[in-house]
Formats: C-alpha cells, sequence, structure tokens
C-alpha cells in the first residue's frame, strides 16, 4: 500500500485524519510530530521523505489565527505560503502527490451565490491571503495535487466554534452571535474521510475542488443548533458584524459550491446539522 504522511498532525484535522485511519485500519499513513516535520526546515521535511517515502502527502499544517495574522503577517505567511513551498517542492522531487487544505477565505465573499472553483478570489484579510499565495506556490511547482477549500470547521479536537460556544453557554446567560455573515460549517471527520476517499478512489483528477458539509448558515444558525442540540439554556441574541468589529474582515457569504467534488468522487456529503448532532454527542459523552 502507498504511503502517506500527514503534516500538521497534532492539529485540528489532523487528528480527525488520524481517527479515521484507525477506525479504518489503514496503516500506511504516518502522523510525525511537528518538531520531525517541522515544514519550515527543509532539512527536516527531506529526512521525513527519504524516512517515509511517501506517494501522498496531507498537509494539514495552517497559521490559522485569522485576526492575529494582521499582524503577525510574517509568521502567517511563513506556514501558509512558505511551508507549502517547501512541502510542494519535496513533492516535485519524490513523485508525492500533495493534497493541501485551503479556506473560503479566499474569496471576497461580496455575492450571495455559492462560489465556484473557477470563481475570482479576493481576500478580506491577510489569512485569506497568505492561504491563496499557498494556493499558488503549489500550483506552480506540482501538477499532481489536491486543493481542498473548506471552511468554518469543527470536530472533537482542538479549538474551535462548536467547544467554545459549548463552553459559554455552560458559562453564561445569554450571548451575542453574528447573524449577516453566511457559510456552511464543516465536521473535521466528513473532511477527513472526503480526503482518504480522494487517495483510495485512484482517480487522477489533479486540480482545486471545494469541500463542506451540505446546506447553509449564519453564525447564529449555527449557535441557535449547537444549543438546542446541547439543550443549553442560554439566550442568544443575533446581531450585525458592525456591532462586533474584529482586526480581520471576514467574507459576509462564503458558502461554496461542491458540485465538482461531488461528481467526480461519487461523494454523498452530509447535511451540516446532521454532522453537527453527532459531533455535540460525542463531545457530550468525553464530558
Amino acid at each position: 500500500m502507498e504511503n502517506i504522511v500527514v503534516f500538521g498532525a497534532s492539529g485540528q484535522l489532523g487528528q480527525c485524519l488520524k481517527k479515521i485511519a484507525q477506525t479504518k485500519g489503514i496503516t500506511s499513513i504516518f502522523f510525525p510530530a511537528e518538531n520531525e516535520a517541522d515544514i519550515l526546515n527543509k532539512g527536516s521535511l527531506k529526512l521525513i521523505f527519504d524516512a517515509y517515502k511517501p506517494r501522498w502527502c496531507i498537509n494539514c499544517a495552517a497559521y490559522t489565527a485569522v485576526d492575529k495574522a494582521e499582524e503577525s503577517v510574517t509568521i502567517a505567511r511563513n506556514i501558509n505560503k512558505t511551508g507549502v513551498e517547501n512541502i510542494g517542492t519535496l513533492c516535485a522531487e519524490y513523485g508525492a502527490v500533495l493534497i493541501h487544505v485551503s479556506t473560503d477565505f479566499v474569496f471576497k465573499g461580496d455575492k450571495p451565490v455559492p462560489l465556484t472553483e473557477i470563481d475570482e478570489t479576493g481576500p478580506l484579510n491577510m489569512y485569506g491571503l497568505t492561504k491563496l499565495e499557498g494556493e499558488m506556490a503549489i500550483v506552480d511547482k506540482l501538477t499532481e495535487y489536491y486543493i481542498l477549500r473548506t471552511g468554518w470547521l469543527y470536530s472533537e479536537y482542538g479549538n474551535n466554534f462548536v467547544k467554545t460556544m459549548l463552553k459559554l453557554g455552560a458559562e453564561r446567560e445569554e450571548l451575542k452571535i453574528i447573524f449577516d455573515q453566511t457559510g456552511t460549517p464543516t465536521y473535521g471527520i466528513d473532511l477527513a474521510e472526503c480526503i482518504l476517499n480522494i487517495i483510495f478512489s485512484k482517480t487522477t483528477a489533479y486540480g482545486t475542488y471545494h469541500y463542506s458539509n451540505e446546506g447553509i448558515a449564519s453564525w447564529y444558525d449555527f449557535a441557535k443548533a449547537i444549543f438546542d442540540i446541547a439543550e443549553t439554556k442560554v439566550k442568544i441574541w443575533p446581531i450585525k458584524t458592525s456591532e462586533y468589529p474584529t482586526p480581520a474582515k471576514r467574507p459576509a457569504y462564503s458558502v461554496m459550491d461542491k458540485s465538482k467534488i461531488k461528481q467526480v468522487f461519487s461523494l454523498e456529503i452530509p447535511y451540516w446539522r446532521d454532522s453537527l448532532i453527532t459531533c455535540v454527542h460525542n463531545l457530550s459523552l468525553e464530558s
């Protein structure tokens, strides 16, 4: 079986991939620690490629602190662009296929129409810009690659909106949540399943794809569903983006069209609320 190496293994998506690999009994997938697989250290990366000789590399490593990226531009660019360039260079040298996870924040999101892979990009913040630069580096260096844009990622692992809401809902009597930003929540386990499906499909339809769960929601809708499912009795109030200013501007509408990935890989993508039920249930069992 062809070897798979995951970069960013300790992050949210990396842990989701590990969970799915264990469930499916996949033994050819490897999760080196970040101090071994430092994507900013070419020598360190080369040792990983020499050791595992991967046919597939999955890059989950990213600087995802959207607001902090406005000031920490160099750090964000190092991880989201330079680190990706380093992985891409070695993938080209060793004949590995790269699956790279990107974001819906590469778009401006000023039109209420689901975004396709060929729509014009236009990041509103430094996080989105550096992620787009990472995409461009891959396209420049490789022919065998899959760029998967996703958004609103959550799971049982790491820090994410679902876990934050459950924590705040248990501590407070009421919360104010933005209602005029629209996207689609994405369950990390579903995305991990999608990534492994791409690998084992043996398809060579390389390129850029969009993946999130089905349906649309505002952050208010998302929070309301979390509290309803968890039976948390917190009062939530919808507010406009203008009432909650942040250092980084965010797209108002970042719903992605997933027709391409569904057609090419014959995927059935779960509805966002159904996957959320699974995640909240699992988190309740842990608490």
